[in-house]
């Protein structure tokens, strides 16, 4: 059938071809650059009744006769229309006033077309971005742009390649095609290979350096930011306390540097005010003119240094909340990428006339007419809140968020983490700093094709750029490495595990150069121990396992409850920046009056973990008078009590927040309380046998040890990560005496954690924000299920043997949206003997990019039809890129996956689950017995119907 047709004319004047938004005419075929959401919107909303002239008499349309500006790539910043431009565009001819897509709608005539001035489409525009990195990138190409290099060069190899079909992008929250991004890197390397001159062999090994060099400037330019974090964090905390008469941009550790006894912390509790005469706190900068004797107007003098504390806390977290509201709010990032057919403006209420047609919330229950456009809203996100860590698993494991890795949402995320943290709010910098990583790893990663246009490709630097946000943080490359293998990545083998541990390296070396805290140190919290441990302490370090797997499950499950039912049903889901301002004030009242509550995180964790000396106090932790252990005691007990419940309601509010440090911190409290209780215990009854292995007059009972296990028990509890933990604590003390009580303390921690809750908070998190990731580790109970019974049989399907015309095509796409299939894609049927037999299968993007450049034709038809390799060998995909010969833009057959995974219809669910997980399919074609088309199971329907089996066990 499909060698019989003929081909229809190629669409000349009056119709021009499609025009991209900076105003030049691509090659208008499968494979040119993806246009803004809007034009592609347009044109298939106004079928038929594009006017593509202007008033000067140009054929070829510009984005101003679109009436927009070009929507633009990741991490742009919103910016409004220059007066310069708007006075240079005068009167244009627009497209009619948007409409709802209806089936079946009569077409307007040009004569019903209206002149409308830029200044009537503002409220369009506000919602465009302009580019940030617009001045450094290239211009975005289609995402199989590179697969036309192959010119006249064809195998047996490509040829089969081909049958999978071309991709032009990938939408928001869209799964990756594993399986095709595998299969299109295979090529590239094959036609690299092929190539056996000197400029060959050169090419080759720049193809294999670049890799390198992309995980170097990842590297170095993480531990970057990291230092300038670690800097503007601690002069930011001791501002609310005072300043630095011999420069106020100096941290108190820096001014200050004789009260630093070994990195005791950034500030100091000592009330000696002659230890330091160049710190001048806020009450000795206002004193003379404000104190009355020893009063300050009637005032105590604690007073008022908690009012100045609670302000400066109060605006640093305020601040760093509106940063992450407004700037990284997920509605505001739109690409070239998104669909057409959904919006940056789904959550506006009502739609204005500009917007009338887009997708938007639906002000009435009734159900939609048939053929309008009615999506469902996704649910708003803020980018660059919380620690990223569960929006990073989700999107290594193969979904798209746009903007989440932006330029944007680095800079928020920078300076709001710098905020949030010198706040004193009970969270971390160190999780941040992974998704901080991340974000420079993808800015990094799009300079160069091999991983701009590879989605699987780009994942492989996201993982390494993972490990090196772990080891700025903990200073620790291999337990960054270990963290990205075991909790992270989704995809990791052997290369990724190389360049992982190189990344992670250049990060650690490159910051332990630049010195954030000035004593050579990575982090702050780094110790050491002079003294072993003995045999009857293991049991006292897995009494500690016991408690870090009880409190990480916990901590967990209420944190999941606090999240799900007050900050997301009450009036704080609308007023989040009030929650912040709140959880703000309850902290500083907690936490002011208790010097250990009142250190910074970091600072807490340090003196805990530290070994005592007849030099070091550390912050009066390290008793050396019986009668000051009782006092010692309870501060810690009411710093665990304070830390544990301001961590559970402060994790999830609307600032860059971590939750490494807050959870080391409580169980550095419960593991110091322990040390401290048995240190008394061998002062008191040495001739216990507990402390037979005590030598007389000897403390053989350190502490800080406890300190450092309890600590890592509760981590463990908390995010269910074992090996990397225990790795990260070996890197942190500078030795492996105490491989085998803490990997005790986390195994046991893990262990009692997975039995009272089996998900750990990062797991939990994704639930609560509904996000599409596919755990690999969880093993399912499938009972009687087979295959047949997942399968979506009503799934809309392009018949062959029917006649598909650019409207019918388009009328389906939009049915599949309202369906909420706008993700997927379409079975493409022929007729057989016994039944519908499937020859390919189109996504819903390349449908959408294919219908948006024929759209001046409505009622042209569009043809399906399977390739022979004969066909492939005669017609390479360089012919159908910027190819000056004309080409049948109305056969669709170069996008359709003429090869997808299909499975049997009575197979088992396993083998359904290990093609999604092990081979990462984003759809697989069910099948009869007798080989016919029975349905289609894609990777967002398999999570629901897994989500469904959890909620029954």
């Amino acid at each position: 059938m499909s060698e019989s047709r003929v081909p229809p004319p190629i669409i000349t004047d009056p119709v021009s071809p499609p025009v991209s938004d900076d105003g030049m005419v691509p090659s208008g075929g499968p494979l040119s650059a993806p246009s803004s959401p809007l034009w592609r919107r347009r044109r298939l909303e106004q079928l038929g009744n594009v006017r593509t002239g202007t008033l000067g008499g140009d054929s070829s349309p510009t984005y101003a006769t679109l009436g927009h500006r070009p929507a633009t790539s990741y991490g742009s910043f919103p910016s409004p229309i220059s007066r310069r431009t708007t006075r240079s565009r005068k009167r244009v001819f627009t497209l009619p006033q948007l409409s709802t897509f209806g089936i079946g709608s009569t077409h307007r005539s040009p004569s019903q077309e209206t002149l409308t001035s830029p200044r009537e489409e503002e409220p369009l525009l506000r919602a465009r971005q302009s580019n940030f990195f617009g001045s450094i990138r290239r211009p975005p190409s289609a995402y199989d742009a590179d697969w036309a290099v192959a010119q006249n060069i064809s195998s047996a190899t490509e040829d089969g390649a081909r049958a999978n079909g071309i991709r032009v992008w990938y939408s928001s929250f869209s799964s990756v095609d594993w399986l095709h991004d595998a299969i299109k890197d295979s090529i590239r390397l094959l036609r690299l290979r092929r190539r056996r001159s000197l400029r060959g062999k050169m090419l080759n090994n720049l193809d294999r350096f670049i890799g390198w060099l992309v995980v170097t400037l990842v590297g170095f330019f993480t531990a970057c930011i990291a230092w300038l974090i670690v800097r503007s964090e601690g002069l930011l905390f001791d501002l609310k306390e005072g300043y630095c008469s011999d420069g106020w941009w100096k941290a108190k550790r820096f001014c200050c540097p004789m009260l630093n006894d070994d990195v005791i912390g950034l500030m100091s509790f000592s009330d000696d005010d002659d230890e330091c005469p160049a710190w001048t706190t806020w009450m000795e900068a206002l004193g003379p003119a404000w104190q009355i004797g020893n009063r300050w107007i009637g005032l105590e003098r604690w007073t008022i240094e908690y009012i100045a504390f609670t302000v400066a806390a109060c605006l640093l977290s305020f601040v760093s909340c509106m940063l992450t509201i407004y700037l990284t709010k997920s509605t505001t990032f739109v690409t070239r990428k998104d669909s057409g057919l959904y919006s940056a403006t789904f959550d506006k209420i009502e739609p204005t006339p500009q917007l009338e047609g887009l997708p938007s919330k639906r002000t009435s229950t009734s159900a939609p007419d048939e053929g309008q456009l009615d999506v469902t809203p996704r649910k708003v996100m803020y980018f660059a809140a919380g620690s990223g860590i569960p929006e990073i698993k989700t999107i290594l494991s193969g979904f798209v968020i746009h903007g989440y890795l932006g330029g944007r949402v680095l800079l928020t995320k920078t300076i709001g983490l710098a905020l949030s943290v010198a706040s004193g709010l009970s969270l971390g910098k160190e999780g941040p700093l992974v998704h901080i990583a991340c974000c420079v790893g993808n800015i990094v990663s799009r300079f160069f094709p091999k991983y701009e246009s590879n989605e699987g490709k780009r994942r492989e630097i996201l993982s390494a750029a993972s490990a090196a946000g772990v080891a700025v943080a903990f200073g620790a490359p291999i337990g960054g490495v270990l963290f990205s293998l075991e909790e992270v990545s989704y995809y990791f083998p052997p290369k990724v595990m190389w360049r992982s541990f190189f990344c992670a390296l250049i990060a650690a070396v490159t910051l332990k150069f630049l010195d954030p805290f000035g004593t050579g140190k990575i982090v702050l919290f780094k110790v050491t121990y002079d003294k072993d441990w003995h045999f009857l302490e293991l049991f006292v370090f897995a009494f500690l396992g016991v408690f870090g797997g009880i409190y990480g499950a916990y901590f967990s499950r209420l944190n999941f409850l606090w999240s799900k039912h007050i900050r997301n049903k009450t009036w704080l889901k609308s007023h989040p920046a009030a929650e912040v301002f709140l959880v703000t004030l309850l902290t500083t009242g907690l936490c002011f009056l208790n010097r250990y509550t009142r250190m910074g995180g970091p600072e807490l964790v340090y003196n805990l973990f530290a070994e005592c000396s007849s030099t070091k106090g550390h912050e009066g932790l390290c008793v050396r008078e019986r009668e000051e252990v009782h006092g010692v005691l309870g501060a810690i007990a009411v710093t665990l009590l304070v830390k544990g419940v301001l961590t559970i309601i402060t994790f999830g509010i609307k600032v860059p927040a971590g939750i490494f440090i807050p959870t080391l911190g409580v169980g550095a409290c419960f593991g110091r309380i322990v040390g401290l209780a048995l240190q008394s215990l061998q002062t008191q009854r040495p001739d216990l046998a507990i402390f037979s292995f005590c030598k007389p007059d000897e403390d053989c009972i350190i502490p800080g040890v406890y300190a450092m296990i309890g600590a890592a028990a509760t981590l463990s509890g908390v995010t269910r990560t074992t090996v990397s933990l225990a790795v990260i604590m070996f890197e942190l003390t500078d030795s492996l005496t105490y491989v085998l009580p803490v990997s005790l303390a986390v195994l046991v921690a893990k262990t009692i954690a997975d039995r009272i809750e089996p998900k750990g908070i990062y797991d939990l998190v994704i639930e609560l924000n509904q996000l599409p990731y596919l755990d690999s580790k969880h093993q399912y109970i499938w009972g009687a299920l087979m295959v047949a019974d997942v399968t979506d049989r009503k799934v809309e399907v392009i018949r062959v043997d029917h006649e598909n015309t650019v409207q019918s095509l388009r009328d389906q796409l939009v049915k599949a949206v309202n369906g909420g299939n706008g993700d997927s894609g379409f079975p493409i049927l022929a007729p057989g003997d016994d039944g519908d037999k499937m020859i390919g299968y189109i996504g819903a993007n390349e449908l959408e990019h294919a219908l948006s450049i024929v759209a001046e034709r409505p009622d042209a038809p569009c043809h399906f039809h399977h390739t022979s390799a004969h066909d492939l060998m005669n017609s390479t995909l360089s012919s159908l890129y910027n190819t000056p010969v004309p080409q049948d833009l109305y056969d669709f057959s170069i996008y359709m996956d003429q090869a997808p995974l299909t499975v049997a219809s009575h197979a088992p669910l396993e083998l359904v689950q290990q093609l999604f997980v092990k081979l990462g399919a984003r759809y697989v074609i069910v099948v009869n017995d007798d080989g016919t088309y029975h349905g289609v199971i894609d990777r967002k329907a398999w999570l629901q119907f897994l989500h469904g089996l959890e909620e029954k066990e």
